[in-house]
């Protein structure tokens, strides 16, 4: 994956539930042109987040299995208010269905304690090589950048947890 929006997982809990972070910065590229005077996260940002979170929890229930996990099918969802640079976007995503080919989604954003977006989505998983099995070492090398990525997501988060000796 080139492009990701998720900053850091600050908890899962696996096959059920994952909570990630994306912090809007007025450096975003895209935030030049949307709106101009008035930056806010877009929409359809918000949504890729929620999914991008799915998608962890998936790649990290099934033990980075599939390459590809794919937005399948969105409904329901809702835009209640903005997200502006210098804020956190926090989403909470939990598991309604998970299978071997596919899951099924509802997701809530919030900006501080105010929620700005929620909904539900599926995901449809795969990998190249079913289709062609000579893809089988491109699917070796997105997983092994995802397993690099996951990494880097979720270890803050772990390393950051207080000990259970230091709240004694």
């Amino acid at each position: 994956m080139k492009f990701g929006l998720v900053d850091r997982v600050i908890g899962i809990e696996s096959e059920k539930r994952i909570e990630a972070v994306k912090a809007v910065s007025l450096g975003e590229e895209y935030l030049a042109e949307h709106f101009p005077t008035f930056p806010v996260l877009p929409g359809v940002f918000m949504l890729e987040c929620m999914v991008e979170s799915a998608r962890w929890l998936v790649h990290e229930a099934l033990d980075f299995t599939h390459s590809l996990i794919l937005l399948n099918q969105v409904r329901g969802i809702t835009y209640k208010s903005f997200v502006t640079p210098g804020h956190l976007l926090r989403v909470e995503v939990t598991c309604r269905q998970l299978s071997e080919t596919s899951s099924d989604f509802a997701g809530v954003g919030f900006c501080g304690q105010t929620e700005v977006v929620k909904g539900r989505f599926s995901l449809m998983h795969a990998c190249l090589a079913t289709r062609s099995p000579g893809l089988a070492s491109a699917d070796q090398r997105i997983l092994e950048s995802a397993r690099q990525r996951w990494a880097l997501l979720y270890a803050d988060s772990r390393d950051s947890a207080p000990s259970a000796a230091a709240s004694r």
